[in-house]
């Protein structure tokens, strides 16, 4: 598939490979493959071509080491796993066979290879990792036919997709904030529709269709949802200049403390002034210049508000008399309002709480060693829901939880509001 047109959400893309038999898992975990290879090779050009470097920094990776973790992570956890088939019970600590690296617990291995130290490693150049993606991604396949087609049995198959889709929508992220040209163009911008009002009623929190999710998706329980009024929409760019034009940017009384505290932060270091990659935002004319993939790029009128932390997204409803919607509200209207204009997938969405887990959470062990894990972000992050237009097909649903820390805007999301 090419690379332009590998986030189309066909709506039974979902529910088909979360609990896909091996045959179309099969196909699915190529096309991962091929969307890795497809983002690497634009990488090559632009550090080739245009010179561009990985700073040291948090919120970045090396391509090269990212590339060569998608292959471990495979590889440690199905080819080299020989219990695989006990599926989410499989101990974290189960005995390894050998790699086809001898370096790759060394060099791909997270805890042994703690973020800050990467940037000094001797980590093979993008043709050799090409080399350990296609030998791992052959070894799967092959031992894909011989599971048994049950959830346990594939278990870890699927998380090695999904896996896979994270980190690519990661290196886009990335890709974003360095300016690496990416052909994904924005969605066609949808017309505002009236904001919906959702009956009062009760609603079922958390995964229990069976087949894949997330451990922190896990955990059904059921809540009572009063009735609430949710925009059909999230917050469009023509909505959001009124914001700033209005001076949302200047008024502490729009912002929590540690919002204000953020902003003008940003503002003595780099005159913040709207989200990131704003180059031009109100005044006369009301346009919207953002760089996109390192190209500047004017923005429709109807289009979401993009690249917006969680600060700004609470000082825009606090402005608007509104409030961010909570997850339970988010989820109910994704389900309840589609047929009634309730439109999602364009950019991530943030909601009202603080990440929590649900009840009997227990982490996955595979998320330890993938960098996902939850309960480091419990109580501080704030919990996204969607997906953007960067994201692909299969990790689309309405149940799906992702989080980040309210500062964050590196991701490529917006918000929408709720009626006080």
């Amino acid at each position: 598939m090419a690379l332009g047109q590998a986030h189309a959400a066909p709506s039974h893309a979902l529910a088909t490979v979360r609990t896909a038999a091996p045959e179309l898992l099969g196909l699915a975990l190529m096309d991962a493959r091929n969307q890795t290879l497809a983002l690497l090779a634009r990488w090559d050009e632009a550090q080739a071509g245009k010179g561009i470097r990985v700073p040291m920094h948090p919120d970045f990776e090396l391509p090269q080491w990212l590339a060569g973790h998608i292959a471990w992570f495979a590889e440690s956890w199905i080819v080299r796993n020989p219990r695989r088939g006990l599926g989410r019970a499989c101990p974290s600590d189960a005995p390894r066979l050998p790699s086809v690296e001898p370096m790759a617990d060394r060099w791909y291995q997270p805890v042994l290879a703690p973020h800050a130290s990467r940037w000094d490693m001797p980590i093979p150049g993008l043709q050799e990792v090409r080399a350990y993606l296609l030998d791992t991604l052959e070894r799967t396949l092959d031992l894909l036919e011989r599971a048994t087609p049950d959830d346990d049995g594939l278990f870890f198959f699927r998380a090695a997709l999904y896996h896979e889709d994270l980190r690519g929508e990661q290196l886009l992220r990335q890709s974003q904030a360095l300016g690496v040209p990416m052909p994904l163009k924005l969605p066609p911008a949808v017309a505002l529709r009236e904001p919906l009002l959702m009956p009062a009623s009760r609603w079922t929190l958390g995964a229990h269709e069976g087949g894949f999710a997330f451990d922190v998706e896990l955990g059904a329980h059921e809540v009572a949802v009063p009735e609430f009024e949710i925009d059909a929409q999230p917050v469009a760019w023509e909505q959001y200049v009124e914001f700033v034009d209005d001076g949302g940017y200047d008024r502490p009384e729009l912002w929590q403390p540690e919002g204000w505290a953020w902003l003008q932060a940003l503002a003595e270091l780099e005159g913040r002034r709207a989200p990131r990659h704003v180059e031009q935002l109100g005044g006369g004319s009301g346009a919207v210049l953002q760089t996109l993939f390192g190209r500047p790029t004017r923005m429709a009128g109807p289009q979401p508000a993009l690249h917006v932390s969680w600060w700004e997204a609470d000082a825009y409803a606090r402005w608007a008399g509104r409030r961010l919607p909570t997850e339970v509200e988010w989820e109910l209207a994704a389900h309840q309002g589609a047929g009634r204009g309730f439109h999602w997938g364009e950019v991530w969405e943030w909601t009202a709480g603080t990440l929590r887990p649900w009840p009997g959470f227990t982490p996955d062990a595979w998320t330890r060693h993938g960098e996902f894990e939850a309960e480091p972000a419990f109580g501080r992050a704030r919990v996204l829901r969607g997906a953007s237009f960067a994201t692909r097909s299969r990790l689309r649903w309405p149940r799906r939880r992702a989080w980040a820390l309210p500062g964050r805007d590196d991701h490529f999301v917006g918000f929408r509001t709720c009626a006080v």
